[in-house]
């Protein structure tokens, strides 16, 4: 989406960013050349209004000179129809229009002292500036041009000039030397040409702008579009690509520039990316391998809690599809939350690591996975079946304890069992008696009829052993032939009976057609020793004694 978004917008910014640029600079040369040219017009339009107002005023001298002055009349009427004028009028100093009335002929000829002008016959006054006004007082007072800008009542801009006649001495004869002007020159002109000549300049320079922007504009955007827009429409474009997934691509690198350097290194960062993802998927390939090809179940979960991993061997020992272990959750992979939760919460102390679950022994080890930061990344479930497991140690603790061919306890487990019956009946004040046996004339049995023979007389032994003694007496093979019975919590009496009737139950079962006789010793726990070995040969003492005495009986250690 960032990429879409960069190839459809960059070239449009750039070219944008480019061309207001261009079109700003652009534009402020033109209008700093426009506004130049402006105030040039407008300096020359001032500059010929000076100009023809000094012209006026010297042309009046030369008329007033020659004493013509019905001629200034008509040269003031005249200079009315320049092009340009407004208005042009010959003021007094006190604001009326010059030669309409003969206040000034009077004036003249009462210097004269005679009629030396014709008073005219019609006359009028018109006072064009008040007396007072201040554009008229400065420029009396200041004896320059002052210059008024104003608008006609159609709404057109004007410019009026007011420039004073001064009084010079060759005017004395006739005006006198009480005033200082004689009187001020009032042109108006129109300021409509200059402003269409300014309009025609500002469309001038509108049109340049306008061709400078395009031409700017079409350079701009051939160059960005061939030298930076290209290329990076095509680094982007394998962007897009390498962001989907697609590594096996190279941009060309069309220049050392920038651009040329960044698909240098889009090119170099593609090839590591491609090697790290080779590698990468091989390293997957062989995870992959193990999780699959495990015979342990593995179950793995998100940060979120939800099952992103069930293998093979999931399935098979919890009997369930991994769709259901997903959809039931990492809680119920068991079908009690209350144990996985528990494991969770206490990283699996105190808790059984092996569960019984639909008749199978399972031994399992749950943990949460944690990011360097100790943030939670998700749990695991590491989980088999140790039924088989658990019933071959079974088979091979029993075959440790057992003698292999009578099924009964071994020497070695009996000496184990005889020393915690004797430490149990010491802290607890009992008495444990034990029976040592073996049958008579064995040897004879091997001799006469074979070994075969013999181990079925001792296999028949071992069943009887069983038959007859209590369910909490202990019996053993001692040896050879030799047996031993440990009875806990039995004193004398009891051990005599119960041995005495065995040795009865022997002399009474017909073995292949065999009679087979026993002869057993008894000794008693504390009376005839405290220690094992010591009670075994207080024991085996009376066994030899029974075999002294004719065989086939029982016989207690004396007092």
């Amino acid at each position: 989406m960032g990429f879409q978004f960069f190839r459809q917008h960059i070239g449009h910014k750039i070219i944008g960013l480019v061309g207001l640029s261009a079109f700003l600079s652009l534009a402020g040369m033109v209008v700093f050349y426009t506004k130049q040219q402006e105030q040039s017009i407008l300096d020359q339009r001032m500059e010929n209004a000076v100009t023809l107002n000094q012209s006026v005023i010297q042309g009046l001298d030369a008329v007033m000179l020659t004493g013509s002055a019905e001629i200034a009349s008509f040269f003031a009427e005249r200079l009315k129809q320049v092009p340009g004028v407004v208005d042009f009028r010959i003021l007094r100093t006190d604001g009326k229009e010059a030669f309409l009335d003969n206040k000034t002929i009077q004036e003249i000829n009462n210097n004269f002292g005679r009629n030396a002008f014709n008073p005219r016959r019609t006359e009028k006054s018109v006072q064009v500036l008040p007396t007072d006004d201040p554009d008229l007082q400065k420029s009396l007072n200041r004896a320059e041009t002052v210059i008024i800008s104003s608008h006609s009542t159609d709404g057109d801009p004007q410019l009026t000039f007011l420039t004073p006649i001064p009084n010079g001495e060759e005017c004395y004869s006739c005006h006198g030397q009480k005033n200082r002007y004689r009187g001020v020159v009032k042109v108006t002109t129109s300021l409509s040409s200059m402003q269409r000549d300014v309009r025609a300049t500002w469309i001038r320079a509108a049109n340049i702008l306008g061709l400078s922007v395009a031409a700017v504009g079409f350079l701009t955007f051939f160059m960005l579009r061939r030298v930076v827009l290209r290329p990076i429409r095509t680094v982007t474009h394998a962007m897009t690509r390498a962001a989907q997934g697609d590594l096996s691509q190279e941009v060309p690198i069309p220049s050392m520039d920038e651009v040329g350097i960044m698909a240098d290194n889009f090119n170099i960062m593609l090839k590591r990316l491609r090697a790290t993802y080779q590698g990468l998927q091989k390293e997957q390939d062989k995870l992959s391998t193990i999780i699959l090809s495990a015979t342990e179940g593995i179950v793995v979960t998100d940060r979120e809690g939800k099952v992103v991993l069930v293998n093979p061997a999931a399935e098979r020992i919890l009997e369930k599809t991994s769709q259901q272990i997903i959809e039931e959750g990492f809680p119920q992979l068991v079908d009690d939350p209350s144990y996985i939760n528990a494991y969770l919460q206490s990283w699996g102390a105190d808790m059984p690591e092996t569960i019984f679950y639909k008749n199978k022994l399972i031994n399992m080890n749950i943990s949460t996975i944690q990011d360097d930061e100790n943030r939670v990344m998700g749990s695991a479930a590491l989980f088999r079946d140790v039924t088989d497991e658990k019933r071959l140690e079974e088979q091979l603790r029993q075959l440790s304890f057992t003698d292999g061919l009578t099924g009964l306890l071994n020497r070695r487990r009996m000496e184990e069992v005889l020393k915690e019956e004797l430490s149990r009946a010491s802290r607890y004040n009992q008495k444990v008696s034990l029976v040592l046996l073996d049958v008579d004339h064995f040897k004879k049995f091997n001799d006469q009829y074979g070994h075969d023979q013999g181990d079925r007389v001792l296999i028949a032994m071992a069943r009887i052993m069983k038959e007859h003694f209590r369910t909490n007496d202990l019996c053993c093979r001692y040896g050879g032939e030799e047996f031993c019975v440990i009875m806990p919590n039995t004193d004398t009496p009891g051990a005599f009976y119960g041995a005495d009737r065995f040795r009865q139950k022997v002399e009474a079962t017909n073995i292949d057609g065999l009679q087979v006789t026993i002869t057993a010793g008894i000794a008693i726990f504390p009376r005839h020793g405290s220690e094992p070995d010591a009670l075994l040969k207080q024991a085996d003492l009376a066994l030899y004694q029974g075999k002294q005495e004719g065989r086939n009986r029982v016989i207690i250690v004396p007092e």
